[in-house]
């Protein structure tokens, strides 16, 4: 058949081949030192690759035979053997490159450079900022050895820049797509540690030590900010290596302008001088490089959004007629936009008054129920599908339930604003210069706050057509029962960790320069109401109580024959055992964690001590009077639990048990 014949040639053209082209076997000659290390003769084994040793190439002879392609195996690529070999152009590699293809059972490669080992193996580099080229062809050289690539223009291929200057095009096109940019230390470090077969020259640990830092190159000037934050950022300066330096100083690089305090400058700045706003020295921290300081000039003007407007069309509309459409629009734009913040003005807040939890029965005084919240504010996230309208006649229960319509809406823009503007730009993949936190850090800092977020939504909406649709006997109630067991499984896991939110917040934001700086931005925006995170946050914790308060003044201004009458007191008897929960919950996670407390600080805890229905009732320092149990005078600490007494002597570690009857 045809295809038989098809197989049959093919046999017979590879048959010829074989016959007219013989195969060329490898050799591999171990040179002077790499011929007595014992791990590598067994590698070549592994790999069945034979080999020789010698001591001089004159014992070699000849190496350029046809029978045979010679690999010479070097330990040391600076003494004068391998010298020898590169000009004679010899293919050499080092015994880290021998072991690695054994580990992986790959062939040995072929390279027309020396390559002692594959530590940079897959990498693409680029340099930029090196003046002196001698030591660019050293640092090159040294890449080529340990397998990596050079590329002369910066492009999308290109995994690392190795970078002498923080200015020029390779290093602002490396900062917009998050390529890493390295010191040359980076290299030298890389060199040192080529025997080490497992040493990885692109794992986040090592690598971040060479990290170009933002403020390089940078003597850095900080104007109309407060001594406690121009001291903050002084000392941010220098530990992303930047120096600071008096206003007006002539060798200043970068004057940090703080914008709503500052309309002009109190000095002529030099052509060099870059005057920027706060946000491009937040902004640098945040993605771990230094920011394109065009975005953030600061400059002179009445109406700095108006100017920005209409700076961007000049740039984008070279048509007049456009511009000119195009700044009306922009006009009524910035017109309507005014008040667009889903926070009543008020005064902020201190954090002890702002961030006392308290107990969620307790509903006398939370801030939605104070007479301001009544205002609505403008939605910043999810505009209202229809407005409320006004009936001619307002009656009181309408008012009411109106200002638990606003206070909700206000309460579903603030949670949008809290994921928005905090929990997604964290989340999100592929940030420049890496994640900003942990994902068990933002899940313990966000919680459930996704999950409360969608029920209060569905309040809103369902409030929202109720109050388009308003009549005196539609149930308010209802709408809150419908949900209650929704908001009975959401706010527990919220509620019960919100310190440790807390915690987690001022922790990372102590500990992690970058988080600092991605707070201090988004914090300024307008949406924030000028609140931080965790004034932000607390907000779940005060709006059950809050809405209690509102259906009680729901309940007093509607008509004893209305049926809603009962229902909105089943829904406030709702809320409030939901609130019981939730208080209840909080105790028992709270008492579980002091017992854990008692169990780590103690040594040698007996195991069965930990029981699920044993709590914490009271600590107790103590010193002994007698000397019955231990020594007069001595430290002893008494733990009572619901069904026992212990007592521990901190000198002695004993802990001894009474059970209460």
């Amino acid at each position: 058949c045809f295809d038989c014949k098809v197989m049959n040639c093919r046999i017979l053209f590879h048959h010829i081949l074989e016959k007219e082209m013989p195969q060329i076997e490898t050799r591999v000659v171990l040179v002077q030192e790499a011929g007595k290390h014992e791990e590598l003769l067994k590698a070549l084994e592994e790999i069945k690759v034979p080999y020789i040793k010698t001591d001089t190439l004159e014992e070699l002879g000849d190496s350029d035979s046809p029978e045979f392609e010679t690999i010479f195996v070097v330990s040391d690529f600076q003494d004068s053997i391998f010298s020898n070999l590169c000009k004679a152009d010899c293919r050499v590699i080092g015994p880290p490159l021998v072991l690695h293809c054994a580990q992986k059972g790959e062939p040995l490669p072929f390279s027309c450079r020396p390559l002692y080992c594959a530590s940079m193996l897959n990498l693409v580099l680029c340099f930029t900022g090196f003046r002196k080229k001698d030591e660019l062809v050293k640092l090159v050289t040294l890449v080529h050895h340990m397998g990596g690539i050079i590329r002369r223009d910066f492009s999308s291929k290109v995994t690392h820049l190795v970078a002498n200057s923080t200015h020029g095009d390779k290093f602002r096109i490396a900062v917009s797509l998050g390529t890493p940019i390295l010191k040359a230390e980076w290299i030298y470090k890389a060199w040192e540690k080529r025997n080490e077969i497992f040493c990885l020259n692109t794992d986040d640990d090592f690598r971040n030590q060479f990290k170009v830092p933002p403020f390089q190159d940078c003597m850095l000037s900080f104007l109309g900010f407060s001594d406690d934050e121009k001291a903050n950022m002084e000392e941010m300066t220098e530990m992303q290596g930047g120096h600071y330096l008096p206003v007006g100083d002539e060798r200043c690089t970068h004057l940090v302008v703080e914008e709503s305090t500052v309309k002009d400058l109190p000095f002529e700045p030099l052509k060099k001088l870059y005057v920027v706003k706060q946000e491009w020295f937040w902004g640098s921290i945040q993605m771990d490089a230094r920011a394109g300081e065009s975005m953030y000039l600061f400059e002179k003007s009445e109406s700095p959004g108006l100017k920005k407007s209409v700076s961007l069309l000049s740039l984008s509309t070279p048509n007049s007629n456009r511009k000119r459409r195009r700044l009306k629009e922009t006009l009524a734009q910035l017109t309507r936009e005014t008040d667009m913040s889903p926070f009543p003005p008020r005064k902020r807040p201190s954090a002890e008054h702002s961030l006392s939890i308290g107990s969620l029965l307790d509903i006398s005084n939370t801030p939605e129920s104070s007479t301001t919240s009544g205002e609505t504010p403008k939605s910043c996230a999810r505009p209202s599908k229809n407005s409320t309208p006004l009936p001619l006649k307002q009656s009181a229960r309408w008012q009411v339930a109106k200002e638990l319509y606003q206070t909700e809406s206000n309460y579903v823009d603030i949670l949008t604003t809290i994921i928005q503007l905090f929990q997604v730009p964290l989340e999100k993949e592929g940030q420049l210069g890496g994640p900003i936190l942990a994902q068990e850090e933002i899940k313990t800092i966000f919680g459930s706050i996704p999950d409360i977020l969608d029920v209060h939504t569905k309040i809103k909406e369902d409030l929202e057509d109720l109050m388009m649709n308003w009549t005196e006997s539609k149930s308010i109630g209802d709408i809150i029962l419908k949900y209650s067991k929704d908001l009975l499984k959401t706010y527990p896991p919220f509620v019960n960790f919100f310190e440790m939110s807390k915690e987690t917040i001022t922790r990372c934001e102590k500990q992690k320069p970058r988080f600092h700086a991605f707070l201090k931005i988004n914090q300024a925006k307008p949406e924030c109401g000028r609140q931080s995170l965790a004034e932000l946050l607390i907000r779940p914790v005060q709006r059950l109580p809050s809405v209690a308060l509102l259906l009680n003044d729901i309940k007093k201004h509607t008509a004893e024959e209305n049926p809603d009458k009962v229902t909105l007191e089943r829904a406030i008897e709702s809320l409030k055992e939901v609130m019981t929960h939730i208080n209840e919950d909080k105790r028992k996670t709270e008492a579980q964690r002091q017992f854990f407390d008692v169990v780590y600080e103690v040594d040698g805890c007996p195991a069965n001590l930990l029981s699920s229905h044993r709590s914490l009732v009271q600590r107790l320092e103590t010193v002994a009077l007698g000397d019955d149990l231990c020594d007069r005078g001595e430290q002893v600490t008494l733990f009572l639990f619901n069904d026992c007494l212990e007592s521990w002597e901190a000198d002695s570690s004993v802990l001894m048990c009474w059970l209460i009857q």
